[in-house]
C-alpha cells in the first residue's frame, strides 16, 4: 500500500522556529528598548525629583486651599453678606413707597441699627453676590436722590447674568445721562438697554427713551424707526398709545 508523505513538513517546522526566533528576537529588542526609556526616565526622575515633589505639593496645596476658603471662608462670608444686605434692601423697599423717601435710601447706602448699609457692603464683601446686588441698589438709591454722578458710577460698575438687572442698570444709566444734559450717552444707553433682552415691557419703554433723546440729537430717522417698530412689534404696551402722533410729526418733517 502506498503510503502519502507529508512533503515539505521539515520545511514548515524549520519555519515556524525561525518565526518564533524572530519574534523574540523583535520582543527583546522593545523589552531593551522599554529598559533604555525607563532608565532614562529613572535618571530624569531622580534628576528632577525635587522640583517634580515642589511641582506637586503645590498644585495640591492650591487645590486644598482652594477648597478650604470655599467652605470656611468664602461660604461665611458670603452668608453673612446677604444677612447685611437684607436690612439695607429693607431701608430701599420703604423708601421707594415713602414720601420721605430720601432719609430711607440714605440710611440704605449708609446702614442703620447697627447694620451695614450697601456702601458698607460693597466695602467689606467683594466677590460676593451681595456685593454685586449692593451696587445695583446703591446706584439706584443715588439715583433716586437725584446724585446722578454717583448713580452712573455705581450702576456702570454694576455686572451679571440677570436679565432683568441689567436691564434695568443700562436703563437707569441713560436716566441719569439725561438728567446731567449729556444726551448722546443717555440715547446709547437707551438703545443698549433695549437690546439686551427683547420683551414687551423694557424694549418698548427704552426705544421710545432713545426716539425722543434721538429727536435732540436731530437722529430723526433713527427715532422714526423706533417708533415705528414700537407700534408694529409692541402694539399692546403702553408705549405704543404715544406714538402715533409723534411717527406723523416725523414723518412730515422727513418728506
Amino acid at each position: 500500500m502506498a503510503t502519502y508523505k507529508k512533503r515539505g513538513a521539515k520545511k514548515t517546522l524549520g519555519s515556524t522556529n525561525r518565526s518564533e526566533e524572530l519574534n523574540e528576537s523583535k520582543t527583546a529588542e522593545v523589552f531593551d528598548k522599554l529598559d533604555v526609556t525607563a532608565n532614562k526616565t529613572e535618571q530624569w526622575v531622580v534628576k528632577y525629583q525635587n522640583i517634580i515633589l515642589i511641582f506637586i505639593g503645590t498644585i495640591a496645596v492650591c487645590v486644598l486651599s482652594y477648597l478650604g476658603y470655599q467652605n470656611f471662608v468664602y461660604i461665611p462670608k458670603a452668608k453673612e453678606a446677604t444677612s447685611e444686605l437684607n436690612q439695607a434692601q429693607y431701608y430701599f423697599d420703604l423708601a421707594v413707597n415713602n414720601n420721605e423717601s430720601d432719609s430711607l435710601f440714605k440710611k440704605s447706602l449708609t446702614g442703620g441699627e447697627g447694620k451695614y448699609g450697601f456702601l458698607d457692603i460693597i466695602k467689606n464683601y467683594k466677590g460676593t453676590p451681595a456685593e454685586k446686588l449692593a451696587r445695583f441698589s446703591a446706584g439706584m438709591a443715588y439715583l433716586n436722590l437725584k446724585d446722578y454722578k454717583n448713580a452712573i458710577i455705581f450702576l456702570d460698575e454694576f455686572s451679571s447674568d440677570d436679565v432683568l438687572l441689567s436691564v434695568l442698570s443700562k436703563g437707569a444709566i441713560g436716566d441719569a445721562f439725561a438728567q446731567i444734559n449729556q444726551p448722546e450717552d443717555a440715547y446709547q444707553y437707551y438703545l443698549k438697554a433695549a437690546k439686551i433682552n427683547n420683551n414687551k415691557y423694557s424694549t418698548p419703554k427704552y426705544l421710545f427713551k432713545a426716539a425722543m433723546i434721538g429727536l435732540q440729537l436731530k437722529k430723526n430717522s433713527h427715532s422714526l424707526s423706533y417708533l415705528k417698530r414700537i407700534k408694529i412689534e409692541f402694539p399692546e404696551s403702553e408705549e405704543a398709545n404715544l406714538v402715533d402722533v409723534q411717527i406723523a410729526k416725523l414723518e412730515a418733517l422727513l418728506q
